[in-house]
């Protein structure tokens, strides 16, 4: 016997149909997601039967605006990590840039999606829910505590502290003792990337390759953002990557980064920078489903208060190259 996915009514095993309802059993798949609340739904549902808001009928995959094909990277409960050559690279627009010089570090190879979240934090807070999407709806105190506890269950040293404190926990995302906070950038835990090594993975690293977006100058090859996306986030790895194996770094969720925001860079040559060493907003990377094409490139920057979420917010993590060499 096979139950309806609609109405779990009991069915002969072949049954094409709910003798019920009338839905289609047997070869059809819950495909996509409500762009309103999320909710699964097949590729024939009219309406959302979670919040009732009308979506298209499709007949396949590739005629469905909501659905997300395959995702081209791996997608496990633990972040694959890339590793990222050192070197040098100018960092900004090019009306206002910079030299930096990075050593080298790993970065994920995708933005931490819901499913990995979800494995270490027990929880999804996400709003355009899906196990393969980015996770989003995560402040930046809640993505270092994310950083530090994945660092425990993979017996790896955590990178961030508050005085002698390692579990963040118990510190809610208003409180001003996040001002204290410290990242030890020689642990081999995980950590946010800093601006410059978020920039830089994002422009291909070493190689500086010369395009506006991360891994092309067409930004359909390679964004879900405002013109494409449909209104929502896609499963992660679903367009194409940038030369160093690295996916979404332009579009589908803005991504945190361990810096405090500062309107100008600095007026000299910087090694590993971090950022200023006090400020009230963080910065924020990539652009993302909601935004438009100047938002995705490779070096445009935004901020955003600690304790701020959006449904366009995630982030993905970075590990020091611990004894790496420029």
């Amino acid at each position: 016997m096979i139950n309806c996915i609609k109405c779990a009514t009991e069915l002969p095993d072949g049954a094409n149909f709910c003798s019920n309802c009338g839905f289609p059993v047997g070869s059809v798949k819950i495909c996509r997601s409500c762009p309103e609340c999320g909710a699964s739904l097949s590729a024939i549902d009219k309406f959302c039967s979670q919040c009732g808001k009308p979506v298209r009928v499709v007949k396949s995959a590739d005629e469905n605006p909501f659905v997300d094909k395959s995702s081209k990277s791996a997608n496990n409960a633990i972040p694959k990590m890339i590793p990222v050559e050192g070197g040098q690279f100018l960092m900004g627009g090019a009306a206002a840039n910079y030299q930096v010089t990075l050593t080298s570090f790993k970065l994920s190879e995708t933005p931490v999606t819901q499913k990995q979240f979800s494995y270490v934090m027990g929880s999804n807070p996400s709003k355009l829910q899906g196990d393969d999407k980015p996770v989003e709806m995560v402040n930046w105190c809640e993505a270092i505590i994310y950083c530090n506890i994945l660092s425990t269950m993979q017996n790896l040293t955590p990178c961030y502290s508050i005085g002698s404190v390692t579990d963040l926990r118990t510190f809610d995302a208003n409180s001003p003792v996040w001002k204290r906070i410290a990242c030890n950038f020689s642990a081999n835990g995980y950590r946010l990337p800093t601006e410059a090594e978020w920039e830089f993975a994002a422009r291909g690293g070493k190689q500086c390759d010369p395009f506006q977006f991360a891994g092309s100058s067409d930004i359909n090859k390679v964004a879900w953002y405002g013109e494409n996306s449909d209104i929502t986030t896609h499963i992660v790895g679903t367009k194409e990557p940038n030369s160093l194996g690295l996916f979404d770094m332009s579009g589908n969720v803005m991504e945190w980064c361990w810096d405090y925001f500062a309107q100008d860079f600095p007026a000299t040559p910087q090694t590993n920078p971090h950022g200023p060493q006090i400020g009230n907003m963080h910065i924020k990377r990539g652009g993302s489903w909601l935004d438009d094409h100047q938002q995705c490139t490779v070096f445009f920057r935004s901020a955003s208060a600690p304790a701020g979420k959006s449904s366009s917010l995630g982030f993905r993590v970075c590990q020091s190259e611990l004894g790496a060499q420029i």
